[in-house]
């Protein structure tokens, strides 16, 4: 890595001699007129020390100058890459549909995908303007594409952006693809080798769109009912008119929306990160749920909420009693809930979900003889399922219909669990009802999750060398049973760097067994660790007890964790 104040200006003026973006260029001209102090170095060495790098996720890292950074010159980069990749595979006269966010920079990254592509020789079809990514996912199969990209950095923080790449499949991309793009990348000598005409694409009109959300209808049952009120939010993101339009075909009430977050906004004002998942973000929702109640108006039955790009869903139930008034659904629970809908609608094929996903759907799968897989955390792995019906992962992920996206959606999720809550209603029962009757059937499966941010990487590296070289023997008191070391991969899995621990249960704590994975976010500067503990519940009384034991077990099992990692 170059720390060197000299070899640091030289590479930073030859980037911005190419810089093609005035925001960039003027950035970059003012670090290197303040280079020399200790604090311009850092930041330079930050920028210049290497290279943003691709992979299964694509691209993504804060917006700025620089090759460690989001930026045109980073993103012509990468389209030619993957350009030269598709010629390589005698797909070069084939069509590439691009979508993209409303975040900083996404409209200018779509239109110089677009353009490196066309100058390649191949065919590029620009989605009409920010959209769901579910949307791009559906237009490549449906366009008959040989490749998709999708700019957006989905929940990430307002400064961050990304770069999703997606095959003819549909599905986003896999070893040896993105290695081969990443080869090709770094053989792009200069951004002058790179033609770039001005015009030439496709804009795409809202037929794409429509044909997206006549998809739709495939998700939900004829007849089953639609009385149910909603609160809605977006979260400053581009889900909004196409999850209407979707309620308003499907012939639901129209969802409050929770005004405050209804516009795409890539600043994110009101919350500190735009994911459902994170403390706070789901404050305004509850707030308009608790509001539109006091005002006298409909019954608000559950919450929703899509993150910025739509490819997740949230879903929230009344807690009575809780300071809220609402309890935000685990991803897992979302999960085992549209699990058993489907199969109490007949669904038949594989249902799949990650290896840091509940093993509740495992039991619902296995109850209905159906095929069961678990993949490798992410969509990527998820939507190459043979014979997928459904797959979910616990970060809020759902695929419900793979046939016409094969990816997670936010959307269709929303519609299905809509469904299932107002059939429910109709038999004068909720989601936590459904919940109840699972955990008495298959066992209490309770999760939770230790993440831990960080600014600097090293930390999450320590942390799975100690681990691997000192390996825990007992968590919580429970015997560390088997450990696996995913890096060596399995018979079902390919490697990834994570570690795998079964714990035995405990009669004495009322424990059937309990499960950790720990492993490095791949998206976001997190160490994170998945924690399962199934708990027999005999009947639907025994459950505050058994809540209360997985609650204390859960707490001790990520206390043990914590000290064993040294996070």
């Amino acid at each position: 890595m170059a720390t060197d104040p000299a070899e640091l200006i030289n590479r930073a003026q030859a980037w911005l001699a190419e810089d093609p973006d005035p925001e960039t260029r003027e950035e970059l001209s003012k670090l290197i007129d303040g280079a020399g102090g200790a604090d311009i170095t850092a930041e330079l060495a930050a920028r210049f020390a290497g290279t943003l790098q691709f992979g299964t996720a694509g691209l993504r890292g804060e917006l700025g100058a620089g090759p460690m950074r989001m930026n045109r010159a980073v993103v012509i980069r990468a389209a030619a890459g993957l350009a030269a990749y598709l010629k390589a595979k005698g797909e070069g006269s084939g069509l590439v549909v691009i979508g993209y966010d409303a975040r900083h920079k996404s409209a200018d990254f779509a239109r110089d995908t677009a353009a490196v592509m066309v100058g390649a020789g191949l065919r590029a079809a620009l989605l009409p303007r920010p959209l769901p990514t579910p949307v791009l996912a559906f237009a490549i199969r449906h366009l008959g594409a040989v490749a998709g990209v999708e700019v957006t950095a989905s929940h990430n923080p307002p400064r961050d952006n990304g770069y999703k790449v997606y095959l003819g499949d549909g599905s986003q991309i896999v070893p040896p693809a993105d290695g081969e793009i990443a080869a090709e990348i770094a053989a792009v000598r200069s951004l002058a080798d790179v033609p770039r005409p001005e015009s030439g694409w496709e804009i795409l009109d809202d037929a794409v769109t429509a044909a997206y959300l006549a998809r739709t209808d495939a998700v939900l049952t004829p007849g089953s009912p639609r009385d149910i009120g909603v609160v809605y939010t977006p979260m400053h993101g581009v889900g909004r008119d196409v999850l209407l339009a979707a309620f308003d075909r499907a012939g639901f009430p129209a969802p409050t929306v929770v005004q405050e977050q209804a516009e795409p906004d890539p600043d994110f004002p009101t919350v500190a990160f735009p994911n459902p998942e994170e403390p706070g973000a789901m404050d305004l929702a509850f707030a308009t749920a608790r509001a539109r109640a006091a005002a006298g108006g409909p019954v608000v039955d559950i919450v929703v909420a899509n993150d910025p790009d739509a490819d997740r869903c949230a879903v929230a139930v009344p807690a009575p009693g809780t300071p809220d008034g609402w309890r935000m659904l685990r991803g897992d629970e979302v999960g085992a809930l549209l699990a058993a809908h489907l199969v109490s609608k007949g669904a038949s094929g594989t249902f799949a979900t990650t290896i840091v996903s509940s093993q509740l759907m495992s039991r619902i799968a296995a109850a209905a003889s159906l095929p069961y897989e678990e993949t490798l955390t992410g969509f990527k792995w998820l939507a190459r399922v043979d014979g997928l019906r459904y797959a979910y992962e616990e970060a809020l992920g759902y695929c419900v219909d793979p046939e016409g996206v094969r990816d997670k959606d936010g959307i269709t999720a929303a519609l299905l669990v809509t469904e299932l809550a107002a059939e429910l209603k109709r038999d004068g029962r909720s989601l936590s009802d459904l919940l109840d009757d699972l955990a008495v059937e298959f066992g209490l499966h309770a999760t939770d999750q230790l993440s831990v941010r960080v600014e600097d990487l090293s930390l999450i590296a320590t942390a799975m060398r100690r681990l691997r070289e000192q390996p825990p023997t007992s968590l919580a008191g429970l015997p560390v049973t088997r450990a696996d070391d995913l890096t060596k991969g399995t018979e079902a899995l390919p490697p990834t760097d994570g570690l795998r621990y079964y714990l035995a249960g405990s009669p004495d704590a009322g424990i059937e067994s309990a499960r950790v994975v720990v492993r490095p976010s791949g998206t976001e500067p997190k160490l994170k660790c998945y924690l399962e503990v199934v708990v027999p519940v005999a009947t639907a009384q025994a459950l505050p007890e058994a809540r209360e034991k997985a609650t204390t077990a859960l707490a001790a099992i990520k206390a043990d964790v914590a000290a064993a990692a040294g996070i």
